[in-house]
């Protein structure tokens, strides 16, 4: 199960030990930098191309780069690293779209529909890279859940499923749904707790996507993604402590 950013290996220390050539730590480092963001590449190839069979060939040309070494652009230097996938994947569309003018034409008849238009690709890809560390931080306070018992995961899912729902009646459906008893104050505190933790973990997510970052490195990232309102308190907590 995915662990705590802060115990594994930044973004960026992946990257550099994903371009040292086919030892088993490069290869090691090249399939965790596909894991924790292959899912907001695919996402983002989905929604920009409409069609899932193009998504996938331009991700498997990612994940050739990524596994042949081929990513030693990426600097932490020149910038973040979603900045530079980012880039990387407006090539891979480009050579794409530049192949297909070189393909046989369909006949006349079938040319009804002009090729779409990419929409807004920045936008797109802020909002695939947000969501999926919105799905890793989700998947991390299911795994908190899942070790220490307390259901924040279970909490905070049915809230946010369930806006309107009132702290009594939430206590009564999540009694019925886990089993247990659950009173109307005790889950104003699970909720509480649950938002303070899943708030770091989606700090966690986005510091550790930077190389070594300021806080105001890391509120500026938090402000781009549309994700600081959030998290707030929790970059609050976190600059006083390293003061």
């Amino acid at each position: 199960m995915n662990q705590n950013l802060n115990q594994i290996s930044t973004l960026w220390s992946l990257v550099c030990r994903a371009n040292q050539g086919p030892t088993e730590a490069a290869k090691s480092a090249r399939q965790q930098l596909l894991e924790r963001y292959g899912g907001a590449i695919r996402r983002y190839l989905r929604n920009v191309l409409n069609d899932k069979d193009a998504a996938d060939e331009i991700f498997q040309e990612f994940a050739l780069e990524l596994c042949h070494g081929n990513l030693r652009g990426a600097n932490p230097q020149r910038g973040r690293f979603r900045d530079f996938v980012k880039g990387t994947l407006l090539h891979l569309i480009a050579d794409y779209r530049r192949q297909q003018r070189h393909w046989p034409r369909p006949l006349p008849a079938a040319e009804v529909a002009a090729e779409p238009e990419i929409p807004d690709l920045d936008r797109q890809f802020v909002q695939s890279w947000c969501d999926e560390l919105l799905a890793r931080s989700w998947a991390m306070l299911g795994a908190i859940e899942a070790e220490t018992g307390q259901p924040y995961f279970t909490v905070l899912r049915f809230r946010a499923d369930h806006p309107q729902i009132r702290s009594p009646q939430l206590a009564r459906q999540l009694t019925v749904q886990a089993g247990r008893p659950f009173t109307a104050d005790g889950i104003r505190q699970l909720l509480h707790r649950a938002r303070e933790k899943f708030a770091v973990l989606l700090v966690d997510e986005v510091t550790n996507a930077l190389e070594n970052p300021t806080p105001e490195q890391v509120e500026q990232e938090l402000i781009e993604l549309g994700l600081l309102e959030y998290c707030k308190p929790a970059l609050s907590r976190r600059q006083k402590s390293v003061e």
